[in-house]
């Protein structure tokens, strides 16, 4: 029987069905005007961009120019690519231009839609972002479509890594930009540490399409975008405390493997106190409990967690002795990503490699508040349904799926589930090797490199040939995945998402092409071309006979859309397919989620060995729990993102300052706001208002002036005049203060004092906030205590960083007042000395640059050379008489030392 939704559905639609449906009229007349823009020239395409370009300025809405500007996209792509862009692929765009997410499966041609919104944006030359995961696929993407924008008239670029300034400057100036989520975000913290706008690389935050928006807004939303700088070395307490680690027993901690923590026992505590002042690392006499041993306990339980639950080959590679993390989505490496507060250092000492120093933080931010700096935001991805509540609440995006260019014919099967994983594995080995007999293609899913490495030696052992793609195999990522189409080739992957590379039934045409050219660059590129697409075309047809790309998964992920993802690579574009999940009550997620009393069902049932249950209500029961874990994680997101909206707002004003102050032409009047301030802030301090003159302290006051301010201002004598309030003696110190400050310009010269100003502003609020930043980590990890005495940590923590926050802009206007006060114009003596001190240590650097004279062959340790015999007329005193002594050789002083420690020191 049917349920009232079902039945109301049925009637009137889903309300995603409405929004596909109210695309059909603008798609109907994109559609009519496609013969007026097929008979254009190409010149005549690019007019049409300036047609537009002028319509918009003169106010003229982007959706009433959406129709022109998408057939215009559509022909000028048909022509650079020869790819026509089908009905549903202008739906996406519409959906994307309208500032949505478009669901769209794999292999629907998400980067050719990704045009059109695109296209339309940009003719508001504001700019336009279009993010992609890694730095392949960004330049990937922008070479390719670059065609279709240059066929516009419109200009791309691509940012990257270790980019020089001047080319960083040149992409963010095009009209549509190719970057990743990492470099437009630390590009961001980046512009906002220098101290000239025309240094800075962003122009403004306009309009941003995310490819795999899931991955990057849902799965990396709480991962933050650090830019820091080294702090004092701690490798020997890691050392230590690892050495440590291993004598604990299970009686010592109890684990949490939903929220990857770790937390000790009594008995664990007594064991650790013990050990800790045996090893001299925690004094005599103090407890662990103090709060002078919070460094300690959080070395101790960070060294803990490494040993527990950070796994080799499935958290991390040691790959060069470095400890390199692993992306848990997408099973790539994540070089230069390191993890906070200890831990990676903590898993460095338990690998045992060089531990790099922590780091302090300069500027951070989450990737969920950068993308939300844009005016208007749109993504795309194969699986975002999942999370629309989340993506609706947290950056205002709809999610509409958008349908499948061909019904989608590939077959789905039930779970299996199977008592151990050692039954699990032998009968996936035995499902791939049929499959591999009759040429089918087969795509294995696997969770870690581990296992996707024990499975690929089941395989050998079996005699599969087979190809492994992980984190070890980053490098041959593109060629992999081109190649897992082709008749009985089996291919393991751990995770599948944002791979960028269609799996193509047959294999790839255009890598194949690139594979033979490479190896014969003297053949016909067209002959070749022919000959490679009748093979694949043999190919293909072999392998749809043989069932289409069959995706086996041995496990389930924590999160729906990560399985939905790896099912997706079968069945692109109507192509058969089949999909089936190979589970045991050995997993990960069995196990967290109950496998208890699913194992004692089984037994009763009595479920021979190898044998596995299949049924629909199996998959209900996991997707619950997957379902479970999603709803844990967006909440943990969600808290999360309010202590982060804290700092955001503060982020926001700092960075909002420091922009005004580099826009502003003259800072005169700031400076001596902050200085009046200041004044006032000591006045008050010294003559607290409504007292009289005689509680005053008067010599205080002068002693503050003369110290923050280097101003000399007789208050005392001012405290006994007659009639002279806190208010009269702010206005004389003020007054005194612009005129001391106003000769020193004139001292300076007004222009050089301008950009003194300037610079000294900008430095401050750096170090600032710099220091700010350190204060609101340290309460971060404390305030969560708070609830234990029935208080909100999140209202303390808004109350005591808006505290912190006030404090800081306090600190900020005496610091930047002191400075300025304190500054004066060099003599021409000091000068003179400052240009001798550099020359001097230029000529020290090039000589310890020279190479040392080599020994002479068995000289063995010869006797130190008599210094005297160095130049003629030596004099110990004189070391221009000591001729040039080799950076190890006795010092000619006669002290004793290496030159190279006394008198060839470097300054």
């Amino acid at each position: 029987m049917l349920g009232i939704g079902t039945i109301a559905k049925k009637v009137f639609g889903t309300p995603n069905d409405r929004k596909i449906k109210s695309t059909r009229p603008l798609v109907e007349k994109i559609n009519a005007l496609e013969p007026e823009f097929e008979a254009l020239s190409d010149q005549g395409l690019k007019d049409k961009t300036e047609e537009f370009v002028g319509r918009i300025a003169n106010g003229e809405s982007l959706d009433a120019i959406l129709p022109e500007a998408f057939a215009n996209c559509r022909e000028a792509a048909r022509r650079a690519l020869g790819l026509r862009a089908f009905d549903v692929q202008l739906v996406g765009g519409i959906c994307l231009h309208e500032g949505n997410i478009a669901e769209m499966k794999t292999g629907e041609g998400k980067t050719l839609v990704a045009t059109f919104p695109a296209y339309l944006n940009a003719l508001t030359k504001r700019g336009v972002h279009i993010v992609t995961v890694n730095d392949y696929l960004a330049k990937r993407d922008a070479e390719w479509m670059s065609k279709v924008y240059g066929a516009l008239g419109l200009t791309t670029g691509v940012v990257y890594p270790q980019q020089p300034e001047a080319e960083k400057k040149q992409a963010y100036a095009c009209d549509v930009t190719y970057a990743t989520n990492n470099e437009l975000g630390f590009d961001y913290l980046r512009d906002n540490m220098k101290s000239r706008l025309e240094d800075m690389s962003q122009r403004g935050h306009h309009y941003a399409i995310v490819d795999e928006v899931d991955s990057i807004l849902i799965d990396e939303a709480r991962t933050p975008l650090i830019i820091s700088g080294p702090s004092q070395d701690q490798s020997d307490l890691y050392v230590s405390i690892d050495k440590l680690i291993p004598e604990l027993t299970e009686e010592h901690y109890t684990l949490d493997e939903k929220t990857r923590n770790v937390t000790y026992t009594d008995e664990g505590n007594e064991f650790l106190e013990q050990r800790l002042h045996e090893m001299g690392i925690l004094p005599e006499g103090q407890s662990l409990y103090e709060p002078e041993s919070t460094t300690i306990v959080h070395h101790v339980n960070q060294g803990l967690r490494a040993h527990k639950m950070f796994q080799k080959d499935k958290d991390y590679i040691v790959r060069d002795s470095e400890v390199v993390l692993i992306d848990e989505f997408t099973g790539r490496m994540m070089a230069g990503r390191r993890l906070s507060d200890g831990l990676h250092q903590a898993i460095e000492a338990k690998e045992d490699c060089k531990i790099q120093p922590e780091n302090v933080t300069l500027a951070s931010v989450t990737f969920q508040n950068y993308f939300r700096l844009y005016s208007k935001l749109a993504g795309m991805t194969g699986t975002a349904s999942t999370e629309a509540e989340e993506f609706m609440e947290i950056y205002g995006l709809g999610v509409v799926e958008v349908p499948t260019n061909r019904p989608i014919a590939r077959q789905d099967d039930n779970d299996l589930v199977f008592r151990t994983a050692a039954e699990k594995f032998a009968s996936i080995v035995e499902q791939i090797r049929k499959a591999n007999e009759k040429g089918q293609p087969v795509l294995v899913g696997t969770t870690s490199i581990d296992k996707s490495e024990m499975l690929s030696a089941l395989l050998t052992k079996e005699g599969v040939p087979h190809n492994v793609l992980n984190a070890r195999q980053h490098e041959k990522e593109a060629q992999i995945v081109a190649d897992a189409g082709k008749p009985g080739m089996v291919t393991i992957a751990t995770n599948m998402a944002g791979r960028g590379t269609d799996i193509q039934l047959g294999g790839n045409v255009e890598m194949k092409v690139f594979e033979a050219l490479a190896a014969d660059p003297n053949a016909n590129p067209e002959e070749l071309r022919k000959r490679i697409e009748a093979e694949h075309e043999d190919d293909k047809k072999k392998v749809l006979e043989a069932g289409g790309l069959f995706v086996l998964a041995t496990e389930r992920h924590e999160s729906r859309r990560i399985d939905n993802q790896l099912r997706g690579r079968s069945g692109r574009q109507g192509d058969p397919g089949r999909s089936s999940f190979y589970l045991s009550l050995e997993d990960d997620l069995m196990r967290i989620f109950g496998s208890e009393r699913l194992d004692k069902m089984l037994t009763t049932l009595g479920l021979k060995e190898g044998e596995a249950i299949e049924h629909p209500w199996v998959n209900k029961s996991l997707e619950r729990a997957q379902a479970k874990v999603e709803g844990r994680n967006f909440d943990i997101r969600k808290q999360l993102l309010k202590f982060d909206d804290v700092m955001n707002d503060q982020r926001k004003v700092i960075f909002g300052q420091r922009l005004e102050i580099m826009e502003a032409a003259d800072t005169t009047e700031i400076v001596e706001d902050m200085r009046h301030q200041v004044i006032d802030d000591f006045v008050d301090a010294y003559c607290p208002p409504k007292s009289y003159a005689d509680q005053w302290d008067a010599e205080g006051l002068r002693g503050a002036l003369i110290e923050k301010l280097s101003m000399e201002a007789d208050v005392n004598a001012w405290a006994e005049e007659e009639g002279v309030d806190q208010d009269e003696i702010k206005e004389r110190l003020c007054a005194h203060s612009d005129e001391m400050m106003a000769a020193k310009a004139e001292q300076f010269g007004a222009d050089t004092f301008r950009n003194i100003e300037k610079q000294i502003i900008l430095q401050t609020i750096d170090q600032k906030w710099q220091d700010h930043l350190k204060m609101l980590e340290h309460l971060r990890s404390v305030v969560g205590f708070r609830g234990y005495a029935q208080r909100d940590p999140l209202n303390e923590y808004k109350t005591e960083a808006f505290q912190l926050f006030e404090s800081m802009l306090d600190g900020l206007r005496v610091d930047v007042s002191t400075k300025l006060s304190q500054i004066r114009p060099m003599t021409e003596e000091e000068r003179a000395a400052m240009l001798k001190q550099i020359s001097d240590q230029q000529e020290q650097m090039r000589r310890a640059a020279e190479p040392a004279q080599p020994e002479p062959v068995g000289a063995g340790a010869a006797a130190p050379a008599d210094p005297s015999s160095a130049v003629a007329g030596f004099d110990e005193t004189n070391p221009t008489t000591w001729g040039n002594p080799g950076r190890n050789d006795s010092c000619p002083c006669g002290s004793g030392k290496k030159f190279k420690h006394c008198h060839g020191q470097l300054a």
